[in-house]
């Protein structure tokens, strides 16, 4: 037990290292970076979930701000003005918590186009991305209203193009109308997370396909077409196999992650949103996934660079 402990501190560690030694910066081509590889739990010394997409040494797509995002989105020398787009996937908040300091930071940044901002729609007690971003930005009712510019381009600060997609139809996926000189596409698919509306998100760019699976139980029969022949396919590997039922409704377990990967048949599945009361069953839960996705795995780690 005092092993895996100890694994589970240090290992994180390591990866960073491995990722300095060959950061996204310094890559040609397509590459994802992992931001955050743990969850909402702050025991591991991870940031919660956050990935980059970077083409040529440019930082051009954000999915998802959990805490600790904002710090690992400086670490990986990332460019607030660089971004096309950024997308949540669903509004826990660790998996959207790091967005205002994000914006904060990038008052610094001297941008000027606006920033296209994207998430889902209300659903249960979780307004939509549109009243989650009033509800931070608002001059007058929002807890950073300071930062009200990003809702009209006012006061030296871009424009926050927000787009909110649809959860009701689950199987119909939603090209998302970026700026004709992006060069990259971002596509959603509702995913199944409780009562949380939540997304799987598609970033198509420089020939390669990138499939963020986000939080879902893997019961939505779409997904393995939806993630279909992906360069990189990043699933949530997050409770056992005997978890709880109110657990399996929010996430897929390993066999269940084993078997959204084999019907999507990666080139590379990174499973990720690890803590450290994950990782007490890792060998067992990877072992699970294994029984049916037999193509290559990594295990994310903070700042870790994959580069396609």
């Amino acid at each position: 037990m005092k092993t895996m402990v100890w694994l589970s501190i240090l290992l994180p560690v390591f990866w960073a290292l491995e990722a300095r030694a060959s950061a996204c910066t310094e890559n040609e081509g397509v590459a994802v970076q992992v931001l955050g590889s743990g969850g909402p739990i702050a025991d591991d010394a991870r940031a919660s979930s956050g990935y980059l997409v970077w083409v040529d040494g440019r930082a051009r797509a954000l999915i998802d701000a959990g805490g600790g995002v904002f710090l690992r989105f400086g670490e990986a020398a990332a460019r607030f003005e660089d971004l096309d787009v950024v997308a949540l996937s669903h509004l826990h908040a660790d998996h959207s918590a790091a967005l205002p300091a994000l914006l904060k930071s990038g008052n610094f940044a001297g941008r000027e186009r606006p920033l296209p901002l994207v998430g889902p729609g209300p659903g249960g007690p979780f307004p939509g991305v549109s009243a989650f971003v009033r509800s931070l930005l608002d001059d007058e009712e929002g807890a950073y209203g300071y930062l009200a510019g990003y809702l009209d381009g006012s006061g030296r600060l871009p424009l926050l193009e927000v787009t909110e997609l649809p959860v009701d139809d689950p199987a119909r996926v939603v090209e998302v109308e970026l700026a004709e000189d992006a060069g990259l596409s971002l596509e959603a698919l509702p995913v199944p997370h409780g009562i949380v509306p939540a997304l799987g998100l598609r970033v198509t760019v420089g020939g390669r396909r990138i499939v963020f699976g986000s939080d879902q139980n893997g019961s939505n029969p779409a997904f393995a077409d939806f993630a279909a022949g992906a360069d990189l396919l990043v699933l949530h590997l997050v409770i056992p196999e005997d978890a709880g039922d109110i657990a399996k409704r929010l996430h897929a377990t390993p066999t269940e992650v084993g078997r959204m990967a084999a019907a999507a048949g990666p080139a590379r599945l990174v499973l990720s949103h690890f803590m450290a009361r994950s990782l007490r069953h890792l060998d067992q839960n990877v072992a699970r996934v294994r029984e049916h996705y037999k193509g290559e795995l990594s295990l994310a780690g903070d700042l870790v660079c994959y580069a396609l």
